[in-house]
């Protein structure tokens, strides 16, 4: 029997984790709710979910500095939820690390489908028995790897989540190759994602963070237009 994938709802509004977890356990998930940020660190051990549902405003610890504690240690997918629409309220999620945010009041069947977007991307699909060959790129001081999701840079093993990685192979998969910003969210972030570029610019400076420019490539800014991986 395959194991049902778990999910963590971090919200105050009990009212509402309920009527989330009711719609998720629909869709044959497991679901835990706390309603604090304190407690999410020790559910996360116990309960060990595939993706945390995490609500912003939350009493003690904000929404904002749980993403980060719990990206500090796990590479797990979050999404945010907020009733906060600005776009500096996203882009400061998404720098965070969280991979998506959705703003409240939602509708429940689209809350459905970005769970199963991002748990699509984050996991791997399983590889073919008959196909020998990972899905890998390689460069000097750079191997990026989709198969197994590792990222090893300088002879040094890079944590980042799984878009970050996803977007960064795309671009290394078609070296000085220009891509549009809303090509790479359309590849990246697929239809089922509501967003605006700016998503794609915040996922390219966090990995300008990670991924220094090399003497024999670069992420590098086509201005005006998008990105490439550029090979010299």
């Amino acid at each position: 029997m395959v194991n049902k994938q778990k999910i963590l709802i971090v919200d105050d509004d009990n009212n509402i984790a309920e009527l989330i977890s009711l719609y998720l356990t629909k869709e044959c998930f497991d679901t835990m709710i706390v309603n604090d940020g304190e407690s999410v660190m020790n559910t996360v051990l116990t309960f060990n979910p595939n993706l945390i549902l995490l609500d912003l405003m939350l009493p003690g610890i904000d929404g904002y500095q749980v993403c980060r504690e719990v990206r500090a240690k796990y590479s797990l997918p979050i999404i945010m939820l907020s009733a906060k629409g600005e776009v500096f309220d996203k882009v400061l999620g998404l720098e965070l690390g969280a991979d998506d945010y959705i703003e409240k009041p939602f509708d429940a069947k689209e809350l459905v489908a970005r769970v199963k977007a991002v748990l699509r991307r984050y996991k791997p699909a399983p590889q073919a028995p008959d196909v020998p060959k990972d899905k890998c790129v390689e460069y000097a001081d750079l191997t990026i790897n989709l198969t197994n999701y590792s990222v090893t840079y300088m002879g040094k093993n890079v944590e980042m989540p799984p878009k970050e990685l996803e977007l960064l192979y795309f671009l290394a998969a078609s070296p000085n190759h220009v891509f549009t910003r809303e090509q790479l969210l359309d590849q990246i972030w697929g239809y089922e994602y509501i967003g605006d570029t700016r998503t794609v610019d915040v996922h390219i400076k966090r990995l300008r963070e990670k991924i220094k420019d090399h003497a024999n490539w670069k992420l590098a800014t086509i201005w005006g237009i998008g990105y490439k991986f550029e090979v010299r």
